[in-house]
Protein backbone atom coordinates (compact mmCIF):
# COMPACT_ATOMS: atom_id res chain seq x y z
CA UNK A 1 0.00 0.00 0.00
CA UNK A 2 1.41 3.45 -0.89
CA UNK A 3 2.20 5.86 1.92
CA UNK A 4 0.27 9.08 2.48
CA UNK A 5 2.07 11.83 0.56
CA UNK A 6 2.19 15.44 1.70
CA UNK A 7 3.66 18.65 0.30
CA UNK A 8 3.98 21.86 2.30
CA UNK A 9 4.28 25.36 0.86
CA UNK A 10 6.97 26.29 3.42
CA UNK A 11 9.25 23.63 1.88
CA UNK A 12 8.31 24.33 -1.76
CA UNK A 13 10.99 23.98 -4.42
CA UNK A 14 10.25 25.34 -7.91
CA UNK A 15 12.32 24.15 -10.88
CA UNK A 16 12.45 24.90 -14.59
CA UNK A 17 10.56 22.39 -16.69
CA UNK A 18 8.66 21.84 -19.92
CA UNK A 19 8.13 25.53 -20.71
CA UNK A 20 10.93 28.12 -20.34
CA UNK A 21 8.49 30.77 -19.10
CA UNK A 22 7.21 28.66 -16.17
CA UNK A 23 8.58 27.10 -12.98
CA UNK A 24 7.18 23.85 -11.62
CA UNK A 25 6.64 22.57 -8.07
CA UNK A 26 6.29 18.79 -7.95
CA UNK A 27 3.68 17.77 -5.36
CA UNK A 28 4.97 14.19 -5.00
CA UNK A 29 2.10 12.49 -6.79
CA UNK A 30 4.31 10.98 -9.52
CA UNK A 31 6.37 9.07 -6.95
CA UNK A 32 3.33 8.16 -4.84
CA UNK A 33 1.49 6.65 -7.84
CA UNK A 34 4.45 5.08 -9.59
CA UNK A 35 4.07 7.59 -12.43
CA UNK A 36 0.38 6.89 -13.09
CA UNK A 37 -0.46 10.53 -12.24
CA UNK A 38 1.36 13.80 -11.81
CA UNK A 39 0.43 17.00 -9.99
CA UNK A 40 2.35 20.21 -9.80
CA UNK A 41 1.93 23.90 -9.21
CA UNK A 42 3.06 25.98 -12.17
CA UNK A 43 3.98 29.63 -11.76
CA UNK A 44 5.00 32.30 -14.23
CA UNK A 45 8.57 33.53 -14.39
CA UNK A 46 8.27 37.35 -14.37
CA UNK A 47 9.39 38.84 -17.66
CA UNK A 48 9.18 35.51 -19.54
CA UNK A 49 6.33 35.10 -22.02
CA UNK A 50 4.53 32.36 -23.93
CA UNK A 51 5.66 31.54 -27.46
CA UNK A 52 2.18 30.81 -28.83
CA UNK A 53 3.38 27.52 -30.36
CA UNK A 54 0.59 25.04 -31.15
CA UNK A 55 1.23 21.66 -29.54
CA UNK A 56 -0.33 18.46 -28.23
CA UNK A 57 0.32 16.23 -25.22
CA UNK A 58 0.19 12.44 -25.52
CA UNK A 59 -1.57 11.52 -22.29
CA UNK A 60 -4.87 10.18 -21.05
CA UNK A 61 -5.83 12.99 -18.66
CA UNK A 62 -4.91 16.66 -18.18
CA UNK A 63 -6.60 19.43 -16.26
CA UNK A 64 -5.63 22.67 -14.58
CA UNK A 65 -7.09 24.96 -11.92
CA UNK A 66 -5.97 28.60 -11.75
CA UNK A 67 -4.87 29.57 -8.24
CA UNK A 68 -3.75 33.15 -8.94
CA UNK A 69 -3.61 35.55 -11.90
CA UNK A 70 -4.85 34.66 -15.39
CA UNK A 71 -3.86 32.68 -18.49
CA UNK A 72 -5.20 32.74 -22.07
CA UNK A 73 -5.21 29.58 -24.22
CA UNK A 74 -6.54 28.78 -27.67
CA UNK A 75 -7.97 25.32 -28.40
CA UNK A 76 -8.75 23.76 -31.76
CA UNK A 77 -12.33 22.97 -30.70
CA UNK A 78 -13.50 25.92 -28.54
CA UNK A 79 -11.22 28.76 -29.62
CA UNK A 80 -9.64 31.33 -27.32
CA UNK A 81 -10.43 31.18 -23.59
CA UNK A 82 -9.17 33.26 -20.66
CA UNK A 83 -8.98 31.57 -17.25
CA UNK A 84 -8.78 33.48 -13.96
CA UNK A 85 -8.34 32.46 -10.32
CA UNK A 86 -10.95 29.82 -9.52
CA UNK A 87 -11.38 28.70 -13.16
CA UNK A 88 -10.47 25.24 -14.43
CA UNK A 89 -10.08 23.39 -17.70
CA UNK A 90 -10.05 19.73 -18.76
CA UNK A 91 -7.90 19.37 -21.90
CA UNK A 92 -8.82 16.23 -23.88
CA UNK A 93 -6.01 13.88 -24.92
CA UNK A 94 -3.97 15.18 -27.88
CA UNK A 95 -6.10 18.34 -28.31
CA UNK A 96 -4.21 20.97 -30.31
CA UNK A 97 -3.76 24.06 -28.16
CA UNK A 98 -1.44 26.95 -27.43
CA UNK A 99 -0.88 29.43 -24.67
CA UNK A 100 -1.28 33.01 -25.88
CA UNK A 101 -0.48 35.02 -22.74
CA UNK A 102 -0.46 34.98 -18.94
CA UNK A 103 -0.18 37.40 -16.04
CA UNK A 104 3.16 37.89 -14.30
CA UNK A 105 1.64 36.44 -11.10
CA UNK A 106 0.05 33.33 -12.66
CA UNK A 107 -0.07 30.21 -10.50
CA UNK A 108 -2.03 27.11 -11.44
CA UNK A 109 -2.41 23.52 -10.32
CA UNK A 110 -2.05 20.93 -13.10
CA UNK A 111 -2.93 17.24 -12.82
CA UNK A 112 -1.95 14.75 -15.51
CA UNK A 113 -2.21 11.04 -16.16
CA UNK A 114 0.39 9.73 -16.59
CA UNK A 115 2.99 11.96 -14.93
CA UNK A 116 5.45 11.74 -17.85
CA UNK A 117 4.17 12.30 -21.39
CA UNK A 118 5.34 13.39 -24.81
CA UNK A 119 4.69 16.90 -26.13
CA UNK A 120 4.75 17.55 -29.88
CA UNK A 121 4.73 20.85 -31.74
CA UNK A 122 2.01 20.81 -34.41
CA UNK A 123 0.60 23.02 -37.15
CA UNK A 124 -2.23 25.40 -36.34
CA UNK A 125 -5.67 23.84 -36.86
Amino acid sequence: MPATTTSHAADAQFERGLRAFFEYRDLGIRDATGGAFGAHVIRAIPGAHATGQWHTHDLGFQMFFVLKGWVRFEYEDVGEKTFRAGDSCYQPPRIRHREIAHSEDLELLEITGPAEFATAEVAAP
